[in-house]
């Protein structure tokens, strides 16, 4: 790798998925436009519980690594992926846009082209609607995204510049608000957001018909923003006025017209009825009037639009509730552990450093995978320590002694050393010690023999039980999966890397060292 300030506009590119098909086409788009100035695709799993991976081993590109968000939402999901980019420029994508042709070199060029106080460059969303009909309510709402200011289905914004600004705000759980609340503060903060020439194509999927129910949500975030950026923050941010009051008015009317009727007061129910039948015809007319006015669109506006009106009032007034609770915070980047300085880096043995001959008694059948001399010199000359931590439970089984576990780690010390410990566990599966990963031991061991902290260590394995044993003991875990590693064991991995190399490129740059 090469010192960052020598390439001012390479880029990392973040793409949060919640594991949609889409992601597998936008990926070989991705591919397919490599070039030298992108240095890493990071891919964030921000499914709650995943347990299957979400690439598997052998369709992961040399560049990419995949780390987990834990299900927290888009603002989540894109701090953390920035938190561990290293590039002056963090590209966003959405997992379902599909990028045009000539997407890299446009944005190659949409970068190169910006003066130092632009802080981000938008790209151009495109939605295909129907030629031969009317859009329907839902992808007129899709369509939405093509106008949208400072939207992150495509947004590159300079990595110093987000964390200056403090990054997303997870407080906003749901997708856009998150935009707009960025954009506000890169704009307050005297950066601009320009608008670049490359293109990506965002189809509108398939949607339940309750779709624009759900959707209302999403005013407890506008009641958020305002909160956060005064009155006039849908102004600034180019965010359309809703129809907050005309909700409010049709959800008190209904309400009066309820309980009045209920009291008997057959006059005020007569006029609080007409006033709330008034608004929703309103309502139903401006939605309808727009679209292909099919029988099954007809009655879905019908549906939704008696129910929209209280819903959103009610996710408002949710919202306005919190938000007077909400003090100016700082904001936390979901990725802030794998931010964390490095002081020791620990590696599994069999598998990870050497190729993995089960049960090895003998030196001779040592053999360095690919990378890890490299990666390894690269450690050692930033004046990173090292040590091993191994599993060796062939000894406790009676199919090797302690001396040919020596032996091996004499001549894997002899290929690859020399390594500052080699701490191993030789008890069983069901001996119930301490040190078997995943266990902690080992790696408090390691860290206590290289006088680190173990919340400073970082541990590359590739099994479930390497990672475990860092998250036990505080460490930083980084899986580079191999063709025996479980699925539900990438599925669940904080960080995955396919090689050593890039595993060790990640722990480098926390450090502040590019070699």
């Amino acid at each position: 790798m090469t010192s960052v300030e020598a390439r001012p506009n390479t880029y990392d590119i973040v793409v949060p998925t919640v594991g949609r098909e889409s992601l597998r086409p936008l990926l070989d788009v991705l591919d397919a436009q490599y070039t030298a100035r992108r240095t890493t695709l990071i891919v964030v799993d921000d499914r709650v519980s995943p347990t299957t991976p979400l690439l598997t081993f052998e369709s992961m590109r040399p560049d990419v690594v995949v780390l987990r968000s834990g299900g927290r939402g888009p603002a989540a999901a894109r701090n953390a992926g920035a938190a561990i980019a290293t590039a002056p420029w963090v590209v966003f994508l959405d997992d379902d846009v599909a990028p045009t042709a000539t997407w890299a070199s446009d944005l190659e060029r949409d970068l190169d082209g910006v003066s130092p106080e632009v802080g981000g460059v938008q790209g151009r969303i495109v939605v295909p609607l129907p030629a031969t009909r009317r859009p329907t309510d839902w992808e007129r709402n899709v369509a939405g995204l093509e106008r949208a200011q400072w939207a992150t289905a495509d947004m590159a914004y300079r990595r110093e510049m987000l964390q200056t600004v403090g990054g997303f705000d997870e407080r906003f759980p749901r997708a856009y608000r998150e935009d707009a609340d960025v954009g506000l503060r890169f704009v307050a903060g005297g950066a601009r957001i320009t608008r670049g020439k490359r293109v990506v194509q965002h189809p509108v999927r398939p949607a339940p018909w309750a779709v624009s129910i759900a959707k209302q949500a999403g005013n407890a975030d506008d009641a958020l923003m305002g909160r956060l950026h005064g009155p006039g923050w849908r102004t600034r941010a180019g965010v359309p006025r809703g129809r907050r009051r005309r909700h409010i008015a049709t959800t008190t009317a209904a309400a009066v017209a309820v309980g009045a009727a209920a009291s008997h007061r057959r006059a005020i129910a007569i006029g609080a009825g007409v006033a709330w039948g008034t608004l929703t015809v309103e309502f139903l007319l401006r939605r309808i009037a727009p679209g292909p006015r099919t029988t099954s669109e007809v009655a879905t506006m019908i549906a939704t639009s008696v129910a929209i009106p209280p819903v959103a009032t009610a996710a408002w007034l949710r919202g306005f509730a919190n938000a007077r609770r909400v003090a100016p915070a700082s904001r936390r980047a979901a990725g802030s552990d794998a931010r964390r300085p490095v002081d020791a880096v620990l590696f599994d043995r069999d598998g990870t450093l050497v190729v993995d001959v089960p049960y090895n008694a003998d030196p001779d059948y040592v053999r360095p995978v690919a990378g890890a001399r490299e990666a390894i010199a690269r450690l050692r000359a930033a004046g990173i320590p090292v040590a091993v931590i191994s599993n060796q439970s062939g000894v406790g089984r009676g199919l090797l002694c302690e001396d040919d576990v020596d032996a091996v780690n004499a001549r894997v010390d002899a290929l690859l050393g020399p390594f500052g410990a080699f701490c191993v566990c030789v008890h069983g599966p069901d001996d119930g010690c301490a040190c078997r990963k995943p266990a902690p031991g080992l790696v408090i061991d390691a860290a206590g023999r290289l006088g680190v902290d173990p919340k400073r260590c970082a541990v590359i394995g590739d099994i479930g039980a390497d990672v475990e044993a860092a998250r036990a003991a505080g460490a930083f875990g980084v899986l580079v999966p191999t063709p025996v590693t479980r699925p539900t064991e990438i599925a669940s991995a904080p960080i995955v890397a396919p090689t050593i190399s890039i595993a060790v490129d990640l722990i480098l740059e926390q450090r502040g060292v590019v070699a």
